[in-house]
């Protein structure tokens, strides 16, 4: 009887082990990637996203990827926000993610199933709590239809 609770125990240890390995290649092998989204370029730099996203049948949407502060300015940060397009009809925005560090991990999700998101990077001018040189690129999935996979 001991025999067998030590391997069954060991056999969920490793089956355990085993599953997020397993979950997280499964979870990366579904996300497109879109490429970079860059702002526009101002006096001193500029901010730029490198997205990824979920296929649009998902049920909830995710834009994730990486955010650069390529600003020499110290007042100006990396901000990105997404503009989801929802099947069933209306818009909502996700909320904005901003740094002010090199770069920095960014995750933005809808409350439902979309047709259309707007990831919009922008430089974030922190003392007049504004953004600039705003650039937006419009993700559909008759764009992403033909890409390899």
């Amino acid at each position: 009887m001991r025999k067998n609770l030590v391997i069954g125990g060991l056999l969920a240890f490793v089956i355990a082990g085993s599953l997020p390995a397993a979950t997280a290649g499964a979870a990366t092998a579904s996300l497109i990637h879109w490429g970079p989204v860059q702002s526009r370029s101002g006096h001193h730099g500029y901010a730029k996203a490198d997205v990824w996203i979920t296929r649009f049948t998902a049920e909830t949407f995710v834009v994730s990827g990486t955010l650069y502060d390529r600003d020499a300015h110290g007042e100006h940060c990396a901000y990105v926000r997404a503009r989801f397009h929802y099947a069933g009809g209306g818009t909502g925005w996700a909320l904005p993610k901003t740094t002010c560090a090199p770069k920095k991990p960014i995750r933005l999700s809808s409350d439902g199933r979309i047709t259309r998101v707007d990831v919009k990077v922008c430089v974030y001018d922190r003392a007049r709590r504004t953004t600039l040189n705003c650039y937006a690129d419009a993700i559909t999935p008759a764009i992403i239809a033909n890409w390899p996979q």
